[in-house]
């Protein structure tokens, strides 16, 4: 559940950090019906698409059952592999309240689940895209220690005026974010792995650029929230994203950022690594090709 604007009241019913419960009872069976149809469909799509530790993941939480996931039944599992908890929040949360959860392991997730006939596309997160796109992944170690240093690392940055550009990092990586393996290009966004046509576009068409992740190119990028990417980031272990969030000293990267231009979102600059379509391979941007 991506944060929205910053310090704003909870919405009526809803606690001081902006938690509600999630209200599994409520749910009725043409809405459970609803994430049976979307998990099925994404996960006979999924495999040598996803990486392994969503996959792992995936079977780790049994989330398919009998409909929705009851989110104290999926805690348990997840608390005891990585710490972390999913809290259920009434819709799009302020940064404030967004970094505060992820820096204490909590997932701020949506409950309610889209209709029938808004299977490929809704405006909103919904609990399918909350759950079944990022909880997955919350249970690889290294990946769960990158989301609560993300979190700690917008607390620090809600002061220097650039949480644009950090939610371009979060955009990029947990939202669209791909990884270079031995096998080929995967998919870890939660925005790419529970998209029916997006898993498809991200690896197979030939349209968008598929460039090496470097930290403040990406931070430099736009993204678009409201058509498929037109580029997409890679990189070669979840451990780089780990090392490269808790080493790095933003306050600095943000002064550059000051200065510095975008980079328009379609562009390849003469230091980008360009993927090939579905490979480990890539060429930089004067075209000579590495492994």
């Amino acid at each position: 559940m991506k944060a929205d604007a910053t310090f704003q009241a909870p919405p009526p019913g809803a606690r001081p950090d902006w938690t509600i419960d999630q209200g599994w009872e409520a749910y009725s069976d043409a809405e459970h019906q609803v994430w049976i149809t979307l998990y099925e469909r994404q996960t006979a799509l999924l495999p040598g698409r996803a990486c392994d530790a969503f996959l792992r993941g995936l079977d780790a939480l049994d989330l398919h059952r009998t409909g929705i996931p009851d989110f104290a039944r999926v805690n348990e599992e997840l608390s005891r592999l990585t710490g972390w908890s999913v809290v259920a929040v009434p819709g799009l949360v302020p940064d404030d309240v967004f970094f505060d959860h992820l820096a204490n392991r909590r997932f701020p997730a949506g409950q309610f689940i889209r209709k029938p006939q808004e299977l490929d596309y809704l405006q909103e997160p919904d609990i399918f895209h909350d759950v079944f796109g990022h909880v997955p992944m919350l249970t690889d170690p290294v990946f769960a220690d990158y989301m609560q240093a993300y979190g700690k690392g917008g607390q620090r940055a809600l002061g220097f005026g650039h949480l644009h550009n950090l939610a371009r990092l979060y955009w990029y990586t947990v939202e669209f974010g791909l990884m270079e393996t031995a096998a080929g290009l995967r998919i870890y966004g939660a925005g790419i792995v529970s998209s029916y046509s997006e898993s498809r576009f991200a690896l197979d068409d030939p349209s968008p650029n598929r460039l090496g992740f470097d930290l403040e190119r990406v931070m430099r990028t736009p993204y678009r929230i409201d058509d498929f990417q037109q580029v997409y980031f890679v990189v070669p272990a979840l451990q780089t994203l780990l090392d490269v969030t808790v080493e790095t000293d933003f306050a600095p990267l943000y002064a550059r950022l000051e200065t510095a231009s975008d980079i328009p979102i379609a562009a390849i600059e003469p230091a980008d690594r360009v993927f090939t379509r579905g490979t480990q391979a890539y060429a930089n941007a004067g075209g000579r090709t590495a492994a």
